[in-house]
């Protein structure tokens, strides 16, 4: 028997002493490499975006981002939904966005009001301009230059805008009832009629990609529509009538209609959720309302958005945490998903590029997914 002043090591000590001759080599536990970012060999931009997958932190994510959009791409049962906030359409990415729909990339776009707003001014043949430090904001009201961070967003600009909104809504029977696809399919019918250079509601009209704005009043396109009414109501007419939920319930039987869906996502807010909630609502048919449903999730994510997890708001709310919610596939169910943690005018152009130039040489095969917006 021990005397009382024995001493035995703890057991923890025991159990978690390592053997030097066992260590772990990285590749015996199938771990992939970090490897440098040799520029010397980067001949385009999709080299650079595969250099970056294998360095790390954004880059790394950046270069994930372009497989799973890669992914997407080329499942031919995918329907790809883009959603978008912020400020990207005056920040000039509009083109990015284009380039996703006339390739056959994107579905169906949902975004904030003020984006599309600025897209059409854009798109219709206006310009932006970059904002002069030295002119303080008070003189910049003055001159009627409204400024987003370091652009500025002309009211002249805003004011020709509003002229086309008119010719549009002359186009839609008075009957009518509004929403913000079939108002924005109007206002992309008059630029393809124009025929004077690429926009974002353009290129939807012309491949049959819905646009939807579930915030619509939220923009300066909605502004114009309330003064329509309110014009029409001085003037002893019926306003025009307009329904959200019309927008809720084509992009719910879009979604339906669909094999797998994809999701993705420059920064988040109103247009990721409302984009992301299909799957509940689907499963609150059957459960409250008792309608014959099946299960809907998104299969593959990507998402470029700055903000983290840690501040609490909707634009960093993760994948994983909308599995929760029933919106997406588990990765051990097959789900396929990359956040990235960076400014969308860096990542999204260089992820769209990369993307690009791989359809280039090797095409993607032929989508069998059920048509969005009709001309």
């Amino acid at each position: 028997m021990a005397g009382k002043h024995d001493k035995k090591k703890p057991h923890h000590q025991e159990e978690h002493r390592r053997s030097f001759t066992e260590l772990g080599t990285g590749e015996s536990d199938g771990l992939a490499p970090v490897l440098p970012l040799d520029l010397s060999k980067i001949k385009t931009v999709d080299d650079l975006v595969r250099g970056l997958s294998a360095t790390a932190f954004a880059g790394r994510r950046t270069g994930e981002a372009a497989d799973v959009l890669e992914s997407m791409v080329r499942d031919p049962d995918c329907a790809v939904v883009l959603t978008i906030s912020g400020a990207m359409t005056i920040a000039k990415m509009g083109l990015v966005v284009c380039d996703m729909v006339e390739r056959g990339m994107v579905h169906a776009v949902i975004a904030t009001g003020a984006l599309m707003t600025h897209g059409f001014v854009e798109g219709s043949g206006m310009t932006h301009f970059k904002h002069d430090p030295s002119m303080d904001d008070t003189v910049l009201y003055e001159k009627g230059y409204n400024r987003v961070y370091d652009t500025l967003e002309l009211e002249k600009n805003l004011d020709d805008a509003q002229l086309i909104v008119e010719k549009a809504l002359e186009q839609i029977p008075v009957d009518a009832v509004l929403s913000s696809r079939l108002l924005h399919n109007e206002l992309g019918r008059q630029l393809s009629k124009q025929g004077k250079g690429r926009g974002i509601l353009r290129s939807c009209y012309e491949k049959g990609v819905s646009v939807y704005v579930p915030a619509f009043t939220d923009s300066e396109l909605g502004l114009d529509i309330a003064l329509h009414n309110r014009k029409r109501r001085r003037d002893g007419k019926p306003v025009r009538a307009f329904d959200a939920f019309d927008d809720l319930e084509h992009y719910t039987d879009w979604c339906r209609a669909q094999k797998r869906l994809a999701i993705f996502t420059i920064g988040g807010g109103v247009p990721r959720n409302w984009a992301q909630q299909v799957g509940p609502y689907v499963d609150l048919m059957a459960k409250r309302i008792g309608e014959d449903t099946s299960l809907l999730r998104f299969h593959y994510g990507v998402r470029i958005c700055p903000e983290p997890v840690h501040w609490g708001g909707l634009s960093g709310c993760t994948y994983s945490e909308g599995v929760s919610w029933g919106k997406f596939v588990p990765p051990e169910e097959g789900g396929k998903f990359c956040e990235v943690l960076e400014d969308a005018t860096v990542a999204w152009p260089l992820v769209v590029k990369a993307v690009l130039e791989r359809l280039e040489k090797k095409p993607g095969p032929k989508k069998a997914f059920a048509a969005g917006a009709q001309k």
